[in-house]
């Protein structure tokens, strides 16, 4: 039977702890008892874990053996800020899927309302990459960046930097991210994957990314949902890297 992952809060040694709402769900929803057994991913690896302590919000777990781990797709992910419900459901998604950085990006665009509470989102966001990691048994958690202006990440450090665009015809995003596109991760910083908000980037932010050198894309000639995109493009730069 496959074990539940979890990936640790505090981690000292041999020993690991999960502590508050992170604990609460271990200990009350899925009534957890002292000797069970656990995949506990540390950051570096992932390891058995076996319970030795619930009390106080807080389970401690003792490591043992370190066991193999998913791997993270090199993939820095600038994502347009929109409506909150689907862009919880995209990073979700995209976290399951494997990348290693969500940017979310205020963009021309951006409802200027979802602009404003976007800061204060930034923490759920990175619960739910978490819970999302864990579920997908990943050895650790994605980074959600602080929300930023798109000039703010223009020049983010990628081997190969590419956007979204509806503006772009001719270049499909599978043509860009063949076969030969393996290897990018051994090179540091990977593919850097840009997705606009609802209503698409704006002629100016499209011209933006031109003069920083991204290559401008299409998924084809259907028009689809901010979140269908990000998912969709995801898979396929994801599937380029790695096999899935």
């Amino acid at each position: 039977m496959t074990r539940r992952r979890w990936i640790a809060d505090e981690v000292s040694g041999d020993r690991a702890t999960l502590v508050g709402k992170h604990a609460d769900h271990l200990m009350r929803v899925l009534r957890a008892r002292v000797g069970q057994e656990f995949d506990i991913a540390t950051g570096p690896a992932v390891r058995r874990g076996k319970i030795t302590s619930i009390a106080n919000d807080r389970v401690e777990f003792e490591l043992g053996e370190e066991l193999c781990g998913q791997e993270t797709r090199q993939i820095t992910l600038l994502l347009a800020i929109f409506k909150f419900d689907r862009m919880e459901w995209a990073i979700e998604k995209c976290t399951e899927l494997g990348v290693a950085r969500i940017v979310p990006v205020i963009a021309r665009r951006t409802d200027s309302h979802l602009a404003a509470a976007s800061a204060k989102r930034a923490e759920r966001w990175r619960r739910i990459a978490q819970q999302a990691a864990e579920q997908s048994r990943r050895p650790g958690s994605p980074e959600i960046a602080v929300p930023v202006k798109l000039f703010e990440v223009l020049n983010v450090p990628a081997a190969l930097r590419i956007v979204l665009s509806e503006w772009e015809e001719q270049t499909l995003l599978r043509d860009v991210v063949k076969p030969d596109t393996r290897g990018l991760e051994n090179e540091g910083n990977g593919i850097a994957l840009a997705l606009g908000p609802e209503g698409g980037w704006s002629e100016d932010e499209a011209q933006s990314f031109r003069a920083a050198g991204w290559i401008a894309v299409s998924l084809g000639n259907t028009i689809l949902r901010a979140e269908t995109a990000a998912i969709a493009a995801t898979a396929i730069v994801a599937s380029a890297l790695y096999t899935l």
